[in-house]
């Protein structure tokens, strides 16, 4: 039987994580890693609240980037039509909506490999009229340069999202058209305009469980944890390259993706891990396991960019069956 992993005080955030300390999380008995995991989560969360989130497309497809997961990217045929950036006021008005319905955060997503300085002007309008209303705010808009980063930061944005997808080693498996130093140095610039980091990544696109651990190690010795740590499991997507293979080779056990969410809650115990892409493949019974292993945020809505999520009404009925509820803005910081 493996010996329970130790630490002086597993709560405390640390940067100073090695790689075969997270492999060797993975590897605990599952039962005792999602025990530890829950015991840090109480430590800086109350282990019946959720944050719900919702994110809108404001500008859909058309993206030079090539990652092979996303229906979004300009290098594959899905059959996703490619539309211009939204106004902000139906963007405004959506988030009015999303508010309405129980939503606490608004995230704002556009398929660009970087952001122009010509869309900033609509972009800030959108960022700064969500803001008012009330919610926290979080886009994520490619690439950005660090006067860029202090702009959004001006115009009211809370956080950036900026995931890194995979590990190192994986990564060129999965895009090749921006590198690994590229979504750090982006991220360096969020952090640098006062601005919330989120970044987490993708599980199920084929990668192994050392890839798993090396993506949450890298999140861990960040120089400040991801304030927002999403993680998604893939939602194949035809005619992408990874959507493709995985649809012919099978997704990712669900054990598999809760030991992942275990471990990201242990490594980043402060951080709002989100329960983000691929819950409308889940049952209620593995999304439960989730929120026990500390998973305390997930994305409402019935959408997520282009790919379906669970409706408002189950949702809400899942949360009442678990006893569970909204999370309050204090506890949101």
């Amino acid at each position: 039987m493996n010996a329970p992993v130790q630490f002086a005080d597993p709560a405390q955030p640390r940067h100073d994580w090695t790689r075969d300390e997270v492999e060797a999380l993975f590897a605990l008995p599952f039962t005792e890693l999602v025990f530890q995991a829950a015991q840090v989560h109480r430590r800086w969360f109350d282990p019946t609240e959720l944050q719900l989130s919702q994110l809108l497309s404001v500008k859909t497809g058309g993206c030079a980037e090539n990652c092979g997961y996303c229906s979004q990217s300009s290098s594959f045929d899905t059959g996703l039509k490619a539309t211009r950036l939204m106004d902000p006021d139906a963007v405004i008005e959506a988030a009015r909506a999303a508010k309405a319905g129980g939503a606490q955060r608004f995230c704002m997503g556009a398929a660009w490999r970087d952001l122009k300085d010509r869309d900033m002007p609509k972009v800030a309008a959108m960022i700064s009229g969500v803001k008012a209303l009330g919610l926290e705010t979080c886009a994520t808009l490619g690439m950005l340069t660090a006067d860029q980063a202090g702009t959004l930061r001006e115009a009211g944005l809370d956080y950036y999202n900026h995931n890194l997808d995979t590990s190192p080693e994986y990564y060129g498996s999965v895009v090749t058209t921006r590198t690994y130093q590229d979504r750090l140095d982006t991220l360096s610039h969020v952090r640098a305009s006062g601005m919330s980091t989120c970044c987490g990544g993708i599980v199920g696109m084929g990668e192994s469980r050392t890839d798993r651990a090396g993506l949450l190690h890298q999140l861990a010795i960040l120089p400040e944890h991801p304030d927002s740590l999403p993680v998604n499991a893939l939602v194949p997507v035809g005619g992408t390259p990874l959507g493709d293979q995985i649809k012919a080779q099978g997704e990712l056990d669900g054990i598999e993706f809760v030991r992942t969410i275990a471990v990201a809650r242990l490594v980043c115990p402060k951080s709002m891990v989100r329960l983000s892409a691929g819950r409308e493949g889940m049952s209620r019974e593995l999304q439960a396991l989730c929120f026990l292993a500390g998973a305390n945020s997930i994305f409402v809505g019935g959408k997520l960019l282009t790919t379906p999520l669970p409706g408002m009404d189950d949702d809400q009925l899942m949360l009442a069956d678990l006893g569970m509820k909204p999370m309050t803005m204090a506890a949101q910081g």
